[in-house]
């Protein structure tokens, strides 16, 4: 019954089960006050922060950028990309052209691709940049939609881009459309068409 200047959830992230996941966010969501940021403790993917965001968590912390990078792993809108992978050799576009960090800007796939054998640490680092920048945008871009109203069709757009054969993991379903965010495709279609006004 104190009144704290915010409220951590933690303990998880452990390997647990994502439905037993985000029903423990869930329920410290629904118990901690809403005039409170809420911060949830070492969850990092892409799809948890966005259906962290979706049951009320404000704010979040995580390794995972610079862990995946260590194995050459980027994170782009599509899911992974492995920049170890022998298909990068000779791919010169940046990591995600959609990305306007500084990695983006200025190194391509196989730059650093050509990397990762023998400057592994500074591959990494240079990673480690985009995903955080790519995490940072994500959020800044959740919050925009938040505030205009649209953080529907900002969580459809995002799972589209990362499941465009629309086959949602059904924790992720279910999480979501506990908060009222239906993924359906009927719902999908008309969101994407302009208004009739």
């Amino acid at each position: 019954k104190r009144n704290l200047p915010g409220y951590a959830i933690g303990g998880l992230s452990g390997g647990e089960a994502k439905d037993k996941f985000w029903r423990a966010v869930s329920v410290c969501t629904d118990v901690l006050p809403q005039n409170k940021p809420r911060y949830c403790m070492g969850v990092g993917y892409p799809l948890d922060l966005v259906v962290c965001v979706a049951l009320g968590v404000d704010m979040f912390d995580c390794v995972y950028p610079a862990r995946t990078a260590r194995f050459g792993t980027a994170l782009v809108p599509s899911g992974l990309l492995k920049l170890r992978s022998s298909a990068m050799a000779s791919d010169f576009r940046p990591i995600d052209s959609s990305c306007a960090c500084y990695v983006c800007a200025h190194y391509s796939r196989a730059y650093i691709h050509a990397l990762t054998p023998r400057e592994a640490s500074v591959a990494a680092q240079l990673i480690t940049l985009h995903n955080i920048c790519y995490l940072t945008t994500l959020m800044k871009r959740a919050r925009e939609a938040i505030m205009r109203d649209r953080f529907v069709a900002f969580v459809r757009a995002f799972m589209r881009g990362l499941h465009p054969d629309l086959h949602y993991p059904a924790w992720a379903v279910e999480a979501l459309a506990s908060v009222g965010i239906e993924l359906c495709v009927d719902q999908e279609i008309a969101s994407t068409e302009p208004d009739a006004t």
